[in-house]
């Protein structure tokens, strides 16, 4: 295979990438606290000895859109949305990951949990507790919750101390390799964060990856009927 196949090959497989991230992007348009993604390709240059440089696409990097999305009220008490810079932090089996999705509800040990069970932390790293028994519970802007005028807890706001570390796990999960308070962040009960997908921008881009995949593949079936025509004539 000539130079121009193996280029075109690996912008195929850049391709394929960018369609799994676009299509996982419109599945979870309508998750609670989903960030979109998107994929970066970069250049890689090769000096090659006699011929012109090689030029190929890489794309291997992902960008995590963090804009803020619109807010839906649902009314419940233990729903909480960020408005600004800031992520909750929960304790997962895999270590503490940050999450905008912000739908909790006491277990049974009154400890707040995410619908997957893990557990979230308050502004010291510790779980938030809940008493069984707390009546008129309020959240302030600050984070702190309240039961009957008296504060309970302070639910914590984070973010990563290196935005270059934020790293997507699954889902609405993050990490990041070190946290620090977000302070210009607050927070509303009961409300929630919708996804910051807008599901007719990444049906277009859905469309326009398809059709790059497509012309890249008549090109190459191009070069292999050229090749072929080549290797019939010479071997007459």
């Amino acid at each position: 295979m000539d130079a121009a196949g193996y280029v075109t090959l690996n912008r195929q497989s850049g391709l394929m990438r960018e369609m799994g991230v676009v299509a996982n992007n419109i599945a979870n348009s309508s998750t609670t606290g989903f960030r979109r993604e998107g994929v970066v390709f970069s250049e890689f240059v090769a000096a090659l000895d006699h011929d012109p440089s090689l030029s190929m696409a890489h794309a291997s990097g992902r960008h995590v859109d963090l804009s803020q999305s619109t807010l839906s009220q649902t009314g419940g008490q233990f729903d909480f949305a960020i408005q600004g810079e800031g992520f909750f932090l929960i304790e997962t089996p895999e270590g503490n990951r940050l999450t905008r999705a912000g739908s909790f509800t006491p277990s049974a040990q009154g400890e707040l949990v995410t619908p997957d069970g893990y557990r979230l932390l308050d502004a010291g790293g510790a779980p938030v507790f809940v008493p069984p028994d707390a009546r008129g519970l309020s959240l302030a802007s600050d984070g702190t919750l309240s039961a009957g005028g008296q504060p309970i807890a302070q639910i914590g706001l984070w973010q990563p101390a290196d935005p270059m570390t934020l790293r997507h796990q699954s889902g609405t999960l993050f990490s990041a390799a070190d946290v620090e308070p977000a302070e210009s962040a607050t927070i509303l009960q009961g409300m929630l964060e919708d996804s910051n997908v807008e599901p007719v921008s990444e049906i277009a881009r859905m469309i326009e990856v398809q059709r790059a995949y497509e012309l890249g593949q008549k090109f190459l079936d191009a070069e292999d009927e050229r090749v072929r025509g080549v290797i019939s004539t010479l071997g007459r």
